[in-house]
């Protein structure tokens, strides 16, 4: 077993947890980074990037993080391969232990854990997994080329993946429980423009229908929300695009959480309720889940980091006069 100690601990390694580190090594810190399950996030499994300011050409999600990846370790970050179990945040130096045995002190810590996406729950969505159903378009839409595909959902994801699905398929059925979107106006104008796509209204999914050997999904059972009738749409593909939960599973019963279990932040900054510990990205952000916005986030959590270290060594200094 290994104690690693720095002045700022970073756990994710997203565009959150990434730029955190950035700013945390040019400020003299040296980060330490626990880049957990999923290295480089959400966007590892992006393909097309074309909203991240700074480029005028469409880039590759993996190649940022890449590219984020050295930059932060450029400056100064150390990048450490490990998945954190266990966590202490009711003293300082906070103490997280990998599954490992390692164990990783911080005089601040920065939360940028991010957040996954969320399943209908259904036994047959479990059993098919992988096997038709998914619940990312850009990792697995090239496999339903000219084929048939099905997206469930409302929100802003259900209809961005929608519209990546028209790359691949030239049939791709939208279905939502209620009779309109929640999804912004601009990317429903683009959805209901395109020819390819249909959109069943007040349905949802009672079952993913198992073609039997290897065939994989067949077909989708729905019923209607409004008359309770079953109906079948056969597909090739369904794409489950229903939102994202945070993954704050480690810190409840240690930082505050709101009702949906995002970490709590205070108004304007990255400050939890517990002092040096910072919460950025999509762990603590339900509305924007923007890789842009979760670099900007990890900013002001390298920002906030650096002002409360400063905060304290000045008490210090005091007391020791």
């Amino acid at each position: 077993m290994t104690t690693h100690t720095t002045r700022m601990l970073i756990l994710g390694s997203g565009p959150a947890g990434l730029t955190a580190a950035i700013y945390g090594a040019r400020a003299g810190l040296k980060p330490i980074l626990v880049q957990g399950i999923q290295p480089g996030g959400q966007l590892m499994t992006t393909t097309d990037v074309e909203n991240y300011p700074g480029f005028a050409d469409v880039i590759q999600g993996p190649w940022l993080m890449e590219q984020m990846q050295k930059q932060a370790e450029h400056v100064g970050t150390q990048l450490m391969y490990d998945t954190i179990v266990e966590v202490d945040v009711s003293k300082r130096p906070f103490r997280l232990i990998g599954d490992g045995g390692d164990v990783y002190e911080g005089d601040t810590l920065v939360i940028a854990t991010g957040a996954q996406a969320k399943w209908l729950g259904l036994d047959s969505e479990e059993a098919l997994k992988g096997k038709g159903v998914s619940a990312c378009a850009t990792c697995d839409g090239f496999f339903y080329r000219g084929k048939k595909v099905a997206v469930i959902g409302g929100g802003n994801t259900a209809v961005e993946e929608a519209l990546y699905l028209t790359n691949h398929s030239p049939d791709v059925t939208i279905i939502h429980r209620r009779d309109h979107f929640r999804a912004e106006k601009i990317l429903q104008e683009r959805l209901f423009a395109h020819k390819n796509v249909t959109v069943l209204w007040n349905k949802e999914v009672a079952e993913f229908v198992d073609g039997g050997g290897t065939a994989g999904l067949v077909a989708l059972q729905l019923r209607d929300t409004v008359t309770g009738e079953l109906s079948r749409l056969d597909t090739d593909g369904g794409f489950v695009a229903i939102g994202h939960h945070p993954a704050t599973e480690l810190f409840r019963g240690h930082v505050e959480l709101d009702e949906d279990h995002y970490i709590k932040v205070e108004t304007g900054t990255t400050k939890t309720n517990v002092p040096g510990v910072f919460a950025c990205g999509d762990v603590m952000d339900k509305h924007y889940r923007q890789a842009v916005t979760a670099a900007g986030s990890g900013c002001m959590a390298a920002l906030d980091a650096e002002r409360f270290l400063a905060a304290e060594d000045f008490k210090l200094a005091e007391a020791a006069e």
